[in-house]
């Protein structure tokens, strides 16, 4: 009987590792190829690895509760024709084909390990020293702080903290001169973690604990503030031409294309050509380099019903027609909705958008989705009062309004091109033409 090694597959493009949450199958159970053998979660979306072919589950490399890097081996398969004469209780005829697998897995977790370890062996994830080289940990830094992850392991976590306690670090006081190697070992020792506000709870209190994704975004949401400065610019657009066009064609809309046609489209379409107007606004930063995206990625920041946050993203959307950007959009959102989306379809995005208005909120001040360097929030759109110049004077009439609030990272995005993008969306919004063909 042949083996193989089952890898952890990449899940996007930004993805590092992935905590183990169940095995589907166990030790010497048949798996057929795209059977889910294993539950996985990243901190994007929950999702199944298969098998990739016919075969037995011979070992599971990895226990429930691990946090393994990609490309790591997490189980032996068996194949071939033998398979399914293997017993369970044969380990004298299994013992040399599974040595041999062993001592390809150890060899495949000592070049994983020897890309994310330190110079004495310690273990860190990917995605921990991608944390730690954008905000400047150098390794002998990295190498003190205590880990709260299994075997002592450093998490995200640790390092945030770590980095947000070495901010908070008090000036040094003067003293008395110490030896060469006091000073050295006083220069070694970590920064004080930053504290932690008391929190006083009362006998009427309920104590509710984050479930793993709320975690995952307050974490995700920390790292981008500390990460960006955060800028955010306003423009107030009359969108009374859009609503009118969509109460006239909507239902002749869902007749011909079989899908709604909501706001979210058009509001897309008209980002997707700023976006073409400011090509830096769709970047983003590594290091000292800029990285200009070729692809035009859109996000689309979905509420799901447990009150958690998730960003599908349309790949290609300058690729598509209103039609298709509304397809996408309905797909997208009922797939989040119902916890059916794959690792692909929520990584790459390249600029985000989020309706706050969805909400009956007039305007938002939303964070950046990182790696991106720039959000839009569009909020509810209302009647009011407003001035309408004419060849032949001003009036006042009602009009449909809405805000737009545009963040974007000062670091590379300065407030003219921030300004001049929010103004942009905002121009191609009240051109739109009310007889335009669907």
């Amino acid at each position: 009987m042949s083996q193989i090694e089952l890898l952890l597959p990449k899940m996007g493009e930004s993805v590092a590792e992935a905590t183990i949450i169940k095995w589907v199958k166990n030790e010497g159970d048949k798996v057929t190829a795209d059977e889910p053998i294993i539950e996985i979660a990243t901190d994007k979306v929950d999702s199944e690895v298969p098998s990739p072919e016919d075969g037995i589950l011979i070992k599971c490399l990895v226990k429930e509760g691990d946090v393994v890097a990609v490309g790591q081996p997490i189980a032996i398969i068996g194949t071939g024709a033998a398979q399914a004469t293997v017993p369970a209780a044969a380990p004298a005829a299994a013992a040399a084909p599974i040595a041999q697998a062993a001592a390809m897995v150890e060899d495949a977790k000592a070049h994983v390990e020897s890309v994310v370890s330190s110079g004495d062996g310690r273990f860190y994830s990917p995605l921990v020293k991608n944390i730690a080289k954008t905000e400047g940990v150098s390794q002998s830094e990295l190498d003190t702080i205590s880990g709260s992850g299994q075997g002592g392991r450093v998490t995200k976590n640790d390092v945030l903290e770590f980095i947000a306690g070495r901010g908070q670090a008090k000036p040094a006081q003067p003293a008395v001169a110490a030896p060469p190697a006091v000073k050295q070992e006083a220069a070694a020792a970590p920064a004080p973690a930053k504290p932690k506000p008391a929190i006083s709870i009362g006998g009427s209190d309920e104590i509710i604990e984050m479930d793993r994704m709320r975690k995952l975004i307050a974490d995700h949401m920390v790292m981008s503030k500390q990460t960006s400065p955060h800028v955010t610019s306003y423009v107030e657009a009359d969108v009374t031409n859009i609503v009118l066009w969509r109460e006239k064609v909507k239902k002749e809309f869902e007749q011909k294309e079989r899908t709604k046609l909501t706001f979210t489209p058009i509001f897309i379409e008209a980002l997707v050509r700023a976006i073409k107007d400011f090509p830096m606004i769709n970047i983003s930063v590594d290091g000292d380099r800029i990285i200009k995206r070729g692809e035009i990625n859109m996000g689309m920041a979905t509420a799901l019903p447990s009150g958690n946050l998730i960003v599908p993203v349309i790949r290609n959307a300058d690729m598509l027609n209103l039609s298709g950007i509304a397809k996408k959009v309905n797909d997208l959102a009922e797939r989040a909705r119902n916890n059916k989306l794959t690792p692909d379809e929520i990584s790459g995005g390249t600029y985000t958008i989020t309706n706050v208005g969805s909400f009956g909120n007039v305007m938002g001040t939303p964070i950046i989705n990182q790696p991106q360097v720039a959000i839009m929030a569009v909020g509810a759109i209302r009647k009011k009062p407003a001035v309408i110049e004419t060849p032949s004077g001003d009036f006042i009439g009602i009009r449909h309004m809405m805000f737009l609030s545009h963040s974007y990272d000062h670091r590379v995005v300065d407030g003219a091109l921030g300004g001049q993008f929010v103004r942009r969306v905002a121009d191609y919004l009240e051109a739109w033409d009310i007889n335009r063909p669907i």
